[in-house]
């Protein structure tokens, strides 16, 4: 074939389209991405309890975090399990050891009606074991409070 084509359409330069379809994907994509982000931003670890307001609250990380809940009849949960002082004690030594020690965090998640030197308790034997990072768990507070 003398003068043969490249096998486009002879006389011209091609039209771009646009496919529409990849762009419905990553649209979806992002959005799912954004809705599992929300959700997870607001999901404690802990019993549910009434939570003590406070005008200073931040946003909270939960990675790496253990979450504390301190009952209103003293008594404590580990993450959603209720449990004795002395498990309370083994299991905060052992989530150091195996959390990377500095770097794990533990959320004291106190009921607001709950006994203070709890509370106090919890911390001060998180401290004593070596945590750096120990939170205390509230809830924004309304205006006018």
């Amino acid at each position: 074939m003398a003068g043969g084509s490249s096998g486009g359409k002879p006389g011209g330069p091609k039209k771009a389209n646009i496919q529409i379809i990849p762009l419905i994907d990553v649209i979806f994509f992002l959005l799912a991405t954004f809705v599992l982000f929300t959700i997870s931003l607001n999901r404690s670890e802990g019993l549910t309890v009434t939570l003590p307001a406070s005008s200073t609250g931040t946003q909270r990380d939960t990675a790496g975090t253990v979450t504390i809940s301190v009952l209103v009849d003293g008594s404590l949960a580990w993450n959603k399990e209720q449990i004795s002082l002395d498990d309370f004690l083994a299991r905060m030594q052992s989530y150091y050891r195996t959390a990377g020690g500095d770097t794990a965090k533990v959320l004291i998640n106190g009921d607001e009606n709950a006994m203070f030197s709890q509370v106090r308790y919890v911390f001060d034997e998180a401290r004593k074991i070596g945590f750096k990072k120990v939170f205390l768990e509230t809830r924004v507070r309304q205006q006018g409070q």
